[in-house]
């Protein structure tokens, strides 16, 4: 069966409100990445050096990387959630839609005359 045009643009505005809010959880993705670029050399530079014959811990590095990068994410976590509850409900939203049937004008009257010939003949064998 054939979309209604009604129909085609609503589920066209539902996908392209998904859309905007994936932009926008890829935006926030794209900012916390820039910002932990920035912050690889400021990160790298507390070198402990050659103490003592010691060569300096690499783990060190990515330690420090690690817990910048968990307090920038979790600047911006409730955003980041809110956003990805509202994708969840819009991809459901549109599934659900997708999943109900489509009733066009000429299907109904065959239903209707279905259901018409069906009540007629239980009123021929009732009778």
């Amino acid at each position: 069966m054939t979309r209604s045009p009604e129909r085609q643009a609503l589920l066209f505005r539902m996908e392209e409100a998904r859309r905007q809010t994936q932009r926008q959880l890829d935006m926030i993705d794209r900012q916390i990445t820039a910002k932990m670029t920035a912050l690889i050399p400021s990160l790298g530079r507390r070198r402990s050096g050659y103490r003592r014959g010691k060569p300096p811990a690499p783990e060190a590095f990515l330690a420090r990387y690690r817990s910048s990068l968990a307090a920038i994410t979790a600047e911006r976590q409730p955003e980041i959630d809110a956003l990805s509850r509202k994708l969840a409900r819009q991809e459901a939203a549109i599934a659900a839609f997708q999943a109900r049937p489509e009733f066009s004008a000429s299907a109904r009257v065959r239903n209707e005359d279905a259901v018409i010939t069906v009540v007629r003949g239980a009123r021929h064998e009732a009778l």
